[in-house]
């Protein structure tokens, strides 16, 4: 597999080599030695093309780092926003959500999309029918709201995701995993009324868990920014 794309989000690295829009074997890293890792990939197999997605700016002596480990280098990331102007796309957009749009164009194409995004934010993007992005919105992600709430509060407890939920709280604990939770579905539900006819596309960590608890007809892409990534990488080659 030729390309090598690459996207670093709030709290991991996520990588795979790809040919064409196919992905291969996906790596995930979460440290600091992000040019090592890197250059760990790139060691054996020297990608064509290397796209790099991410939510902080590329340091000048990483980039031309990059630059010598592939046969071109495409970034993405708050000063480089090539790919999105090229997509028709406002600049305000974060790389990944550039990526998950180009991915939900080509994917559904024809077809109006509602694409949520479960990471540490929790992000919805509109596309017409004819492939126009209509806006988006950003909001705290499932465990950042459980930290959030822990955080700012004096004595609420830092819980984890819970496997089953309560419509109402009877203590503390189901409260909160209540309040979230079903918090996340009716801001869901609540988008989905806006636009009826559209394909509803999942991505992102928590992406199933929120899937299995819709009554709405969902697709769940689980790679959805890294095949965006790819499609980005394709139109390099070609």
């Amino acid at each position: 597999m030729a390309n090598l794309i690459i996207d670093i989000g709030n709290t991991a690295l996520k990588a795979a080599w790809a040919d064409g829009i196919t992905l291969g074997k996906t790596f995930r890293y979460q440290g600091e030695k992000i040019s090592g890792f890197i250059s760990s990939l790139t060691g054996k197999n020297r990608p064509d093309v290397m796209v790099v997605s991410t939510v902080r700016e590329l340091s000048r002596n990483l980039e031309e780092t990059l630059r010598t480990e592939c046969g071109t280098l495409v970034v993405m990331d708050s000063s480089h926003h090539e790919v999105a102007l090229r997509h028709g796309l406002p600049q305000c957009l974060s790389p990944d959500r550039v990526a998950s749009v180009i991915a939900a164009r080509h994917l559904f194409r024809g077809h109006g999309c509602t694409v949520f995004d479960f990471g540490t934010t929790f992000t919805v993007d509109f596309i017409g029918a004819d492939g126009a992005y209509q806006g988006g919105n950003i909001s705290l992600g499932c465990r950042t709201r459980f930290k959030a709430l822990n955080r700012y509060s004096r004595d609420l407890p830092l819980l984890d995701t819970p496997e089953t939920i309560e419509m109402a709280g009877t203590d503390v604990v189901s409260s909160i995993n209540s309040g979230i939770i079903s918090g996340i579905i009716f801001e869901i539900e609540g988008y989905l009324r806006q636009y009826p006819d559209n394909m509803v596309v999942f991505t992102g960590g928590d992406a199933i868990y929120f899937a299995k608890r819709m009554k709405n007809s969902i697709f769940v892409v689980c790679n959805l920014v890294l095949m965006g990534l790819a499609l980005t990488a394709e139109e390099y080659v070609r």
